[in-house]
């Protein structure tokens, strides 16, 4: 018996990625998955995204633990569609229990425009706006909402990373603000919201030329194993990054009634990069 048996879960950016860990260990525990995808690049952001065949393998792995699987091309930008998309999984699985609104870019190097700003905006903060405003209609008691926010989040406003970077941090401030002020309008429902906010963590948004540059700003073009140097600066812990796998771990806490009584908070998993970074008490 896993903790999730006949629930459903809707995870937006479910593809690779967290997303994917996100969607398999929910699913190991008996939850049905809506899993939602762009699975197509967008003109502001500076690395690729995930393609339709990221999705059908996130697919074989749900199906592999004995959970059913709903996937849905979809762009979280498109209001409509996202409540189209929800409702059509809803339709299918039968209900909603938790909702996992993970979908987000980080555009940062060269190549950035004010469409990378855009892009961000759109994605990391109206994207979760539409995954969690499509779903509210089909919550009841005992409901999950899971927002993945970013330790940027909780480090305040940067401006020095150009218009992605900087759109980047703010949208996941906002979602950590909403996340705070919807837990309280749905506590009287018995419907739970919280934040995840991860350091970085080992996937394609970490491993891309543009993020290594902001790591190796001293060279002209910085390697993977040049980023690895510098890479466990950020946390208080001496590791590079952490694993999709740590922050999947407390998205099923979230989602499981292990947390029945835990709602607006914001949960770093983050190796010690905020109490590195942030004075007691500031």
């Amino acid at each position: 018996m896993g903790k999730l048996d006949g629930k459903v879960a809707v995870i937006s950016g479910a593809a690779r990625g967290q997303g994917r860990s996100h969607a398999v260990n929910l699913a190991a525990e008996g939850a049905s998955i809506i899993a939602l995808d762009i699975c197509a690049d967008l003109e502001g952001n500076t690395y690729p995204l995930a393609r339709p065949e990221d999705l059908e393998e996130t697919g074989r792995l749900v199906e592999k633990e004995g959970a059913r699987f709903h996937p849905v091309v979809v762009d979280v930008r498109e209001r409509g569609a996202v409540w189209q998309a929800v409702a059509q999984g809803v339709e299918a699985l039968g209900r909603l229990d938790i909702v996992v609104a993970n979908a987000g870019i980080a555009p940062l190097g060269s190549g950035q425009t004010m469409q990378s700003w855009s892009d961000t905006i759109d994605t990391d903060l109206v994207g979760v706006f539409n995954v969690v405003q499509a779903s509210l209609p089909h919550l009841g008691a005992g409901a999950s909402i899971i927002a993945t926010g970013s330790l940027a989040a909780q480090l305040g406003s940067s401006t020095k990373q150009g218009p992605g970077g900087s759109a980047y941090s703010l949208a996941k401030q906002v979602v950590a603000h909403y996340v705070n002020d919807l837990a309280v309008q749905l506590a009287k429902k018995s419907i739970r919201v919280n934040a995840v906010h991860p350091t970085n963590v080992n996937t394609d948004m970490l491993h891309n030329e543009g993020m290594y540059k902001i790591f190796r700003p001293d060279l002209e073009a910085p390697t993977r194993a040049d980023a690895e140097v510098a890479f466990p600066a950020m946390q208080a812990m001496r590791v590079p990054y952490i694993e999709p796998q740590d922050v999947s771990n407390l998205v099923v806490f979230l989602a499981s009634e292990d947390s029945r009584y835990i709602t607006g908070s914001q949960l770093r998993v983050d190796a010690g990069g905020f109490v590195k970074a942030v004075p007691w008490g500031k």
